[in-house]
């Protein structure tokens, strides 16, 4: 039986929905408005947040004072 009932709402629901609503005049209201708000301040705060993480990268290579190994500069020897 609620196949039933589903199925006779949706019939009476669906010309009603369609006879309101002018495709010239659909906006995206208040809400998108509000979701779109939302989103233009997470971006903002990814964007502020990477600039403050970027500040405090160091991008020049240390170089070190010495080799790692004893030989590591000289050629190896024949016998």
């Amino acid at each position: 039986m609620p196949d039933v009932t589903s199925n006779l709402a949706m019939t009476h629901l669906v010309p009603l929905a369609a006879q309101e609503v002018d495709e010239n005049k659909v906006t995206p209201g208040v809400l998108g408005f509000i979701v779109f708000a939302v989103m233009a301040l997470a971006v903002w705060g990814l964007m502020k947040s990477m600039n403050r993480h970027m500040g405090k990268v160091d991008f020049k290579e240390k170089t070190p004072a010495e080799p790692v190994g004893a030989d590591a500069g000289r050629a190896p020897e024949r016998s």
